[in-house]
């Protein structure tokens, strides 16, 4: 029983995280979690993570469920482009 709650905490946890792709040597895009109020605090972790040296947020979208997330009751997605310094 211990397992499957350690297993759930897990899969949990991962789901607030923020993922990045990468576009050129210094630019990446980062597609934050479904957060109420539409937070940027995963976006911002996760380029601090990437850039220790800083970085400039080339341009940030950020949207409410659609079509495609329907059943997906997390909020607003906010999106980033960021360049390191």
């Amino acid at each position: 029983m211990s397992r499957l709650v350690i297993f759930s905490l897990l899969v949990l946890a991962g789901c607030s995280e923020a993922y990045t792709s990468k576009i050129d040597s210094r630019t990446y895009a980062i597609e934050g979690p479904g957060v109420p109020g539409g937070s940027s605090g995963p976006n911002q972790r996760e380029a601090q993570r990437l850039c220790p040296k800083g970085f400039r947020v080339l341009n940030e979208e950020v949207h409410r469920n659609t079509t495609d997330r329907a059943n997906d009751e997390n909020g607003m997605y906010t999106n980033w482009t960021v360049r390191c310094l």
